[in-house]
């Protein structure tokens, strides 16, 4: 093929170039690396990159499940999961709403405050996005993805 370049991977396999892949190519196969390693960084904690926000939305104030999975951009169904593994580790409670004695609001624990204090520290988790980027790529990144996610809010999503 014309214009195509080809690179030898670690352990010999023959990968094309990334430079020549699509950008959406590019986000996701950076997107997916970020993810494992922020999940191998989180694991020491028994989070993942599903409960953080989770947490740190609690840090803010309780909220109901169905709250959390908006603001995660979720289903209920799988907030339901993320709660209940939260739970199971003793990071959030379900207690009874306040408000409304029919309904239950999830709460951060001691330990689950102590916990997202420590795991959401910018320190490592900068290390890792960071890598092989100098101070104002990682500036310049930042902006285009805040651009980016900000130019995907929508009212009419679900």
């Amino acid at each position: 093929m014309l214009g195509h370049r080809s690179a030898t991977a670690p352990g010999g396999d023959v990968a094309e170039d990334p430079s020549t892949w699509p950008t959406g190519r590019l986000l996701s196969h950076v997107a997916r690396r970020l993810e494992r390693e922020w999940n191998a960084h989180l694991e020491q904690w028994h989070l993942n990159h599903a409960s953080l926000p989770v947490l740190l939305a609690l840090l803010r104030s309780d909220h109901s499940q169905r709250e959390l999975a908006a603001a995660s951009d979720v289903t209920e169904q799988t907030m339901s999961r993320t709660v209940a593994r939260l739970e199971r580790t003793g990071y959030v409670t379900r207690v009874t709403s306040p408000s409304d004695a029919r309904r239950h609001v999830v709460r951060l624990t001691d330990a689950g405050r102590t916990t997202v204090t420590h795991a959401a520290q910018v320190g490592p988790g900068e290390d890792i996005v960071a890598r092989g980027l100098r101070p104002d790529q990682v500036t310049a990144l930042r902006e285009i993805l805040v651009t980016m996610v900000a130019s995907g809010d929508t009212d009419d999503e679900d």
